[in-house]
C-alpha cells in the first residue's frame, strides 16, 4: 500500500509538472517570437508524450496487478519462501536457484499468461526489473488475446 500511495504521490506531481510545461508553453506560443513560438512548440509535445508515458505505466502496473490478484485468489501464485536479506529484500542467489522451474513453465506453456506472470516475479525477485515488466507485458498481452471481448449491438 505505502508503495501505491508513493506511485500516486509521484504520478500527481508529475501532472502538476507537465501543466505548469503547457502554461509556458502557451506563454512562448502566444509571444509572437520566432525562437519562441518553436520553443512553444517543443514545449507542448514534451507534455503529450510524459502524459502518455505516464498513463501507459499507470494502465501496465493495473492490468499486473489485476492477474496476479486473480492468481492469487485462485492459489495459484508459488510460495514466497525464499530467504531475505536484512533489508527485506529476497535474496537474489536463492531466488536466481528457483528461476530455472518458471523458465521450464514457460517453455513447456508459452501461450500461458499464468506461466507468464509467475516467470516475471522469478524476474523480479532475482533483480531483473526490466526482464519482469517484459514478462508481465507478455502475460497481459496473453491473458488479452484469450479474453472474449464484448460485442457491442
Amino acid at each position: 500500500m505505502k508503495n501505491r500511495i508513493a506511485s500516486l504521490l509521484m504520478a500527481a506531481l508529475l501532472v502538476l509538472y507537465l501543466v505548469f510545461v503547457m502554461q509556458y508553453a502557451f506563454i512562448l506560443l502566444s509571444s509572437g517570437v520566432g525562437l519562441a513560438i518553436a520553443m512553444g512548440v517543443a514545449l507542448l509535445v514534451l507534455p503529450l508524450i510524459g502524459a502518455w508515458v505516464l498513463a501507459s505505466d499507470l494502465l501496465f502496473v493495473v492490468r499486473g496487478e489485476r492477474l496476479v490478484k486473480r492468481m492469487a485468489d485462485a492459489g495459484e501464485l508459488p510460495v514466497d519462501d525464499l530467504p531475505r536479506l536484512p533489508s527485506g529484500r529476497i535474496d537474489p542467489a536463492a531466488a536466481d536457484l528457483q528461476f530455472p522451474q518458471f523458465q521450464a513453465e514457460v517453455e513447456a506453456e508459452p501461450d500461458s499468461w499464468k506461466a507468464w506472470v509467475r516467470l516475471g516475479l522469478a524476474y523480479d525477485a532475482s533483480g531483473d526489473r526490466k526482464r519482469a515488466r517484459w514478462a508481465t507485458r507478455k502475460a497481459i498481452r496473453l491473458e488479452r488475446q484469450k479474453s472474449p471481448t464484448p460485442q457491442t449491438p
